[in-house]
């Protein structure tokens, strides 16, 4: 693909979908009714989701950096966080809702800096080749069955490198408090559905296995990078899209209801979710 393009682009107006919609649908489908069939607003905004996003900044800068030739400094990146996250944050026009460890902007501030630092300092920019930085693909959904759905999948990759053996790795950045465990990521469907968008896009060949990362950025006292690899297959590839099938066969039905998890504290609909029930 030798010419970006941004999702809107390559679904053209078409019906797409993406791995978040498709696990915001499995997760409550009555969120995913407010969220993107009614396209209500949202009544606030978690601070993970502006915190999260300016990680992801920093880091696309980093890699765009190491992409062009030059390792950018590590206060570079750091300011970069910073004014991203200051600007999301400023910018809000819903209430922004902290917890009791980061109650401020700027405690987050400094949390952030020294999680950026942690990523920095454990990074070898010369081990692989950086192929693209936030990569945004689209492809034909098939159902298990191999008939193309009226839907496209559409996804951004964080990073995309190469090997010194010329193999492509797709790595997502993740921020948390806690270690990931080796079997959530084995199971995890984000990284099978960019198994799929390469795939389709003829980035791999259709029956190869591809190595997937995790970098989680652990938002602990002393912050530290855990990477993660696990391989996205063939039949792993089948599975996503035959979930991927039943969730639209839900959404075409309007099968929309609520699900009562430990998500329901940081969601965005809580209010519209009670009068749904009354």
């Amino acid at each position: 693909m030798s010419e970006r393009k941004t999702l809107e682009q390559l679904t053209n107006g078409e019906l797409h979908i993406s791995h978040s919609q498709i696990s915001c649908y499995q997760n409550c489908s009555l969120k995913y009714f407010f969220r993107y069939v009614e396209g209500r607003k949202a009544e606030s905004v978690n601070v993970s989701l502006p915190f999260g996003s300016a990680i992801h900044t920093a880091l696309a800068t980093y890699y765009r950096g190491i992409k062009n030739g030059h390792v950018e400094s590590l206060e570079v990146i750091s300011d970069c966080f910073t004014t991203a996250f200051t600007l999301d944050v400023e910018a809000s026009e819903l209430p922004i809702i902290y917890n009791k460890t980061t109650p401020d902007k700027e405690s987050l501030i400094a949390i952030g800096t020294r999680m950026i630092e942690a990523y920095y300092k454990s990074i070898d920019p010369n081990k692989y080749e950086v192929v693209e930085v936030e990569l945004p693909l689209a492809a034909s959904l098939y159902n298990p069955d191999r008939k193309p759905t009226d839907y496209k999948l559409v996804g951004v990759i964080d990073l995309l490198l190469r090997n010194k053996s010329g193999d492509l790795i797709v790595v997502d950045f993740k921020t948390a408090s806690k270690s990931m465990s080796q079997e959530a990521v084995n199971q995890n469907e984000q990284l099978t559905s960019y198994s799929y968008l390469l795939i389709v896009n003829k980035y791999i060949a259709p029956t190869a296995s591809v190595e997937c990362r995790f970098d989680v950025i652990l938002k602990t006292k002393e912050p530290k990078l855990q990477q993660i690899t696990t391989t996205r297959n063939k039949a792993d590839r089948k599975r996503f899209a035959k979930v991927a099938s039943v969730v639209l066969s839900g959404i075409s039905n309007r099968v929309f209801m609520p699900v009562q998890s430990w998500l329901c504290s940081s969601c965005e609909y809580m209010n519209a979710c009670r009068d749904w029930s009354n």
